[in-house]
C-alpha cells in the first residue's frame, strides 16, 4: 500500500481529470467502426487462408472455419457482442457490469493477436506472404481496423489524480483499465446455482478445448486469445461477480468444481491427454503442499520436491516391483499410507534443527537438503553405500495398481465411455486431490492456520502474542511434506519408474523444486485455487510447446519477471495480497487538519 503525504489542504471540489482515448475519434465513429472491423474478421474466417493443406488445421475450406480459424471467429463474437452492449442493447447489459470499452480493446487485441500470428505462421512455414488466401488478408485487415477503432473509444476511468496527464504508454496501459462491478441483482438461490454450473462448464470445456489441441501453432493461438479473453472478462466484471457467487455458495463451488474435473477424461479421445490431466493434478496436489509451508507460515522451502521423491521412493520399494531391493509389495492404502508417514518423518527429522532459521538461510538449508536427498539415492547402489535404491537406474517395472479389483493398468468401459490407463490414474489423483484440499481448507480455517498467517505476516510479533512459532512452523513442514509424499505415491504408480534425477532443485522436465515454487507464486499464495492454475499453467505450456524446449528455462524466466511486474499477487490473489501489493486509496498517515478553535476555556483558579 503506497503511502501518500499530504501537502495541503485538500480540495474536496476537484474533479478527477478526465481521461482522453488514445486515438481521437469520435465515440459514435469508434464504436461503429470497431463493429464493422470484427464483422470484416468474422466474415474472412469462412474463407480460405491458404491454398495447401500442408499447414496443420487444413485452412483451405471455404464456408467451414477451422484449426486457427475457428481462434479469430471466436475472438470477433466476443468482440462484437461486447462493443453491442456499450449501446445498451436489451438483453447484453450484463456482459460489461465492470468496464465496458476496456473489454473490447482487450478482445480486439486478441483477435488481431491470434490472426497476426496465424498468417505468420503460414508464411514462416510455407515460405512467405504469398501463400496466404484472400480470407487471411480479410480477416488480418479487419482485426486491424477493430483494434484502431477500439483505442479511440472512451476510457472507462478519469486519470488519477497522482498523474493527471500520463506518458503514451501512461495512457495505453489506463485504457485496459477498468472501475469495479456494479452491484448484482439478487438472484434466487437456484439461479445463482445455475450460473454457477455454466461457468465450471464453460472453464471445463476451454480447458478441454486446450489440452486437445493437436499441434503447437494452434496451442499457441489458443493461448493468445485465451490470454486476452480472460484479461477482459475480468476488466468486465463477470469473473468478480462470479467470484461473489462462489464465496457465497462455496460448498455448491467445491462440488460442481470436481464434477467439472470428473468430466474430463470423458472429453477426451487421446490418451496422451489424459495422462497430460494426470500429471497436471499430481503437480497441482504438490504444489498445494507447498502452499502450506509457504503460502500460509511464510517458510521459503527450496528443496520441497524431495518429499515428492520421498514418498515415490517408498511407494516403489513396497510396490513389488521385480527390482525392489525389499521384495514386498503392500496393498495400496498401506503403501499410500508408507509414501506419507515416510515424508512426515523426513520432514520432521530435517525441520526440527533448520526451522529455527529464518529467510534466506532457511532456504538455503532446504535447497541443501533437496540436493542431498538426490545424491544420496544415487549413492544407495550397493558401491557407494547400501545397496537400496539401484543408484541412479532407480525402481522401473512398477507394477499398476489394483483397488478392490479394479485395475488401473487396464481399459475399462464406463457409461459407453473407454477410460484407459492414464484416465483411470486421473480419476484416483482427482480423489487425492480433493483429500489434500479439504486438508488445506481445513487448515487454513482453524486456528493452527490463523497462528501460521501470524507468523507469516511477523514472527517476532506472533511470538510476543503468545504463539509458539518453532512448534507451529514445524507442524506446517510436516504437514506439507506428508501430503508431497501422499502424491509421490501415485506419481511412482503413473510413471513406472523412479529415477534421483526425476528430483532436481531446476530443470527443463517438471517436477522439480523452482516448478513447484513457481506454479504456488504464479497462482496465488495461502489460496486453494492458485496452486491449482498455476502448476496447470506450468506443466501444461511446456507439454504442448515441445519445439521450445532449448529455451524453456529462458521463458521461464521472463515470464516471472513479468509478473512479479504487472501482478506480483499472482492469478488468483486473496484480498491481503491485493491490499498490500496495489493502492486502495486509503492513506496509511491521516491528513492534516486544522484543530477547532475552542471558546470559554478557562485555566483552572483563574
Amino acid at each position: 500500500m503506497t503511502t501518500k503525504t499530504p501537502t495541503g489542504t485538500p480540495d474536496s471540489t476537484k474533479s478527477p481529470t478526465q481521461a482522453t482515448p488514445l486515438i481521437p475519434l469520435p465515440p459514435a465513429v469508434a464504436r461503429i467502426t470497431t463493429i464493422a472491423g470484427s464483422a470484416v474478421a468474422l466474415v474472412g474466417t469462412f474463407l480460405a487462408w491458404t491454398w495447401t493443406a500442408e499447414f496443420p488445421g487444413d485452412l483451405t475450406v471455404t464456408g467451414y472455419p477451422g484449426g486457427l480459424q475457428v481462434l479469430t471467429l471466436i475472438g470477433a463474437i466476443l468482440t462484437l457482442l461486447f462493443a453491442l452492449s456499450g449501446y445498451g442493447i436489451r438483453g447484453l447489459g450484463w456482459l460489461t457490469p465492470g468496464g465496458t470499452n476496456s473489454p473490447v480493446v482487450l478482445l480486439a487485441l486478441g483477435t488481431f493477436g491470434t490472426t497476426g500470428y496465424a498468417m505468420g505462421a503460414i508464411s514462416d512455414e510455407l515460405g512467405g506472404l504469398v501463400n496466404l488466401e484472400p480470407g487471411a488478408w480479410v480477416s488480418g485487415i479487419g482485426s486491424l481496423i477493430a483494434v484502431i477503432a477500439a483505442f479511440g473509444l472512451p476510457v472507462d476511468q478519469p486519470y488519477d489524480e497522482s498523474d493527471p496527464n500520463p506518458s503514451l504508454w501512461g495512457r495505453f496501459r489506463h485504457s485496459l483499465t477498468a472501475p469495479e462491478p456494479r452491484r448484482a441483482k439478487e438472484l434466487p438461490s437456484w439461479a445463482e446455482i445455475l450460473v454457477i454450473a455454466a461457468g465450471f462448464g464453460i472453464g471445463l470445456y476451454v480447458f478441454s478445448y486446450g489440452i486437445g489441441t493437436d499441434y503447437s501453432e494452434l496451442f499457441v493461438g489458443f493461448l493468445i486469445i485465451a490470454g486476452f479473453g480472460f484479461t477482459a472478462l475480468t476488466r468486465a466484471g463477470l469473473l468478480k461477480r462470479l467470484s461473489a457467487l462462489t464465496a457465497k455458495h462455496r460448498n455448491i463451488t467445491v462440488a460442481a468444481a470436481f464434477a467439472a474435473a470428473i468430466c474430463f477424461p470423458f472429453t477426451q479421445s487421446n490418451d496422451q491427454f489424459a495422462l497430460i490431466g494426470a500429471n497436471i493434478l499430481i503437480f497441482a496436489t504438490v504444489a498445494l503442499g507447498l502452499n502450506v509451508v509457504v503460502g500460509l507460515a511464510g517458510l521459503l522451502d527450496l528443496g520441497y520436491v524431495a518429499f515428492l521423491g520421498v514418498g515415490a521412493y517408498a511407494a516403489a520399494l513396497v510396490s513389488g516391483s521385480p527390482q525392489s531391493t525389499i521384495g514386498v509389495q503392500f496393498p495400496f492404502w498401506a503403501a499410500v499410507l508408507t509414501g506419507a508417514a515416510a515424508s512426515l518423518i523426513f520432514g520432521v527429522v530435517i525441520g526440527a534443527p533448520t526451522l529455527r532459521l529464518r529467510g534466506d538461510y532457511l532456504a538455503i538449508v532446504t535447497l541443501g537438503f533437496g540436493e542431498i536427498f538426490r545424491i544420496t539415492m544415487n549413492n544407495l547402489n550397493g558401491n557407494s553405500g547400501p545397496d537400496v535404491t539401484n543408484g541412479s537406474n532407480g525402481i522401473p517395472n512398477i507394477p499398476d495398481l489394483e483397488i478392490f479389483g479394479y485395475n488401473l493398468g487396464i481399459p475399462h468401459d464406463v457409461l459407453g465411455h473407454q477410460l484407459t490407463r492414464s484416465a483411470n490414474y486421473y480419476l484416483l489423483m482427482l480423489l487425492f486431490t480433493a483429500v489434500v484440499v479439504t486438508v488445506f481448507r481445513r487448515s487454513a480455517e482453524s486456528r493452527i492456520g490463523r497462528a501460521w498467517v501470524a507468523i507469516r505476516e511477523d514472527e517476532t510479533a506472533a511470538t510476543a502474542m503468545g504463539i509458539n512459532g518453532f512448534r507451529l512452523k514445524l507442524l506446517a513442514f510436516a504437514l506439507g511434506a506428508s501430503l508431497a509424499g501422499f502424491a509421490g505415491t501415485v506419481q511412482a504408480h503413473v510413471s513406472y519408474s523412479v529415477t534421483p534425477e526425476q528430483y532436481q532443485f531446476a530443470g527443463s522436465v517438471p517436477p522439480n523444486s523452482a516448478f513447484l515454487l513457481a506454479a504456488v507464486i504464479l497462482g496465488g499464495m495461502g489460496t486453494i485455487s492458485g496452486p491449482l492454475i498455476g502448476a496447470a499453467l506450468l506443466y501444461l505450456i511446456p507439454a504442448k510447446l515441445q519445439f521450445m524446449a532449448d529455451y524453456q528455462l529462458l521463458l521461464f524466466g521472463i515470464a516471472l519477471m513479468l509478473l512479479m511486474r504487472f501482478r506480483p499477487e499472482g492469478l488468483v490473489a486473496d484480498r491481503r495480497k491485493q491490499l498490500e501489493f496495489h493502492e486502495t486509496g486509503q492513506l496509511d498517515v491521516p491528513e492534516d487538519a486544522e484543530l477547532p478553535e475552542t471558546t470559554g476555556v478557562a485555566k483552572a483558579g483563574a
